[in-house]
């Protein structure tokens, strides 16, 4: 009788030798790498700040192409609208093999009006109505095999430079938008201050944060180890990161880069000596992409989950009469 051979992993190259403690565990990384690959991905990122702030071009610089609303459904003349709307705009985009679906949410209107009270109020019902989408197709009998996710991931919040302190307008949005959605604070046009102004009012920013209580992304309450928590420290020491967007293109010094062209010289956007744009584009895309949609999923969307069920539940003991008069009338 001939003892059977061991033959390779179905796909992988036949080896000489055998290695007879080898199990194949680790292949299940390669398994969800090719899954994940197949199905390609997807990022919801919503840009709030009064009109002007470079929120547009920003999102062209992170993402190299022309993704923001603006530039895609331009119309002659864009006016301030009187009211605060909700425009989306989706693009597919590969890099490498690499699909993802990115959608950037614009505000137009936030806080370009003379009475700017309640303005976060559209924008919180916006983010709730995503989540209410998205439960609705949870709770199907029949499910969609993959539902499609449309709730905020991430929400970046221009603040205007002016080098002094957050205005209550920035405090409020951010006060009550940071319990339902990731925000990223940055300081717009962040080269129309000085390195001396920019270092004060970051300074100022984080205190405004801490004493209004305002916790924004990376969130010191979700930090999940020691490792976790020294990588996320050094960001939050960075926020609000003073950013500087250019889809233009310059010569310096025989490289082809990103920047904005002055008499005193060019703003590298991508220099970290010149603003701190790269610190954002690495935590929102290089980093953390996938640890924002996590605390989206399991935090934000699932405490917003659990108050509705709850809602649900009551609403069903009230109408089977256990704890509603009315319905003891009926």
């Amino acid at each position: 009788m001939v003892a059977p051979t061991v033959g390779p992993v179905y796909g992988e190259k036949p080896s000489s030798v055998v290695d007879f403690s080898y199990v194949g565990i680790d292949a299940i990384l390669e398994q969800m790498r090719r899954k994940a690959m197949k199905q390609g991905f997807e990022l919801n990122i919503m840009v709030v700040g009064q009109s002007g702030l470079g929120k547009s071009t920003l999102m062209n610089t992170l993402f190299k192409s022309k993704v923001s609303r603006k530039y895609v459904q331009a119309t002659a003349q864009e006016k301030i609208p009187k009211t605060i709307e909700i425009k989306s705009i989706s693009h597919d985009i590969e890099e490498k093999g690499v699909r993802m679906k990115l959608t950037v949410i614009d505000t137009p209107g936030f806080g370009d009006q003379i009475n700017n009270e309640n303005c976060w109020q559209p924008i919180m019902r916006f983010i709730n109505d995503q989540y209410e989408a998205y439960l609705q197709e949870e709770i199907n009998i029949n499910r969609k095999k993959r539902i499609p996710d449309s709730r905020v991931h991430c929400c970046i919040y221009f603040i205007p430079p002016t080098g002094h302190c957050l205005r209550p307008l920035d405090v409020e949005f951010m006060r009550r938008l940071s319990k339902v959605v990731n925000i990223v604070p940055v300081i717009a046009k962040a080269d129309t201050l000085t390195l001396e102004e920019r270092d004060f009012f970051k300074q100022k920013i984080r205190e405004d944060l801490r004493a209004n209580g305002i916790d924004v992304y990376p969130q010191k309450e979700f930090d999940e180890d020691q490792e976790d928590r020294m990588i996320n420290e050094k960001i939050r020491e960075m926020i609000p990161f003073a950013v500087v967007g250019s889809d233009q293109e310059y010569q310096v010094n025989g490289r082809r880069l990103l920047g904005r062209k002055t008499k005193w010289g060019t703003i590298e956007v991508e220099n970290i000596a010149h603003c701190e744009f790269a610190y954002l584009r690495d935590l929102l895309i290089r980093t953390h992409m996938q640890n924002i949609k996590d605390i989206t999923s399991t935090i934000h969307y699932e405490m917003y989950r659990v108050r509705r069920l709850n809602e649900n539940n009551t609403g069903a003991v009230h109408t089977n009469g256990l704890s509603d008069h009315s319905a003891h009338e009926m």
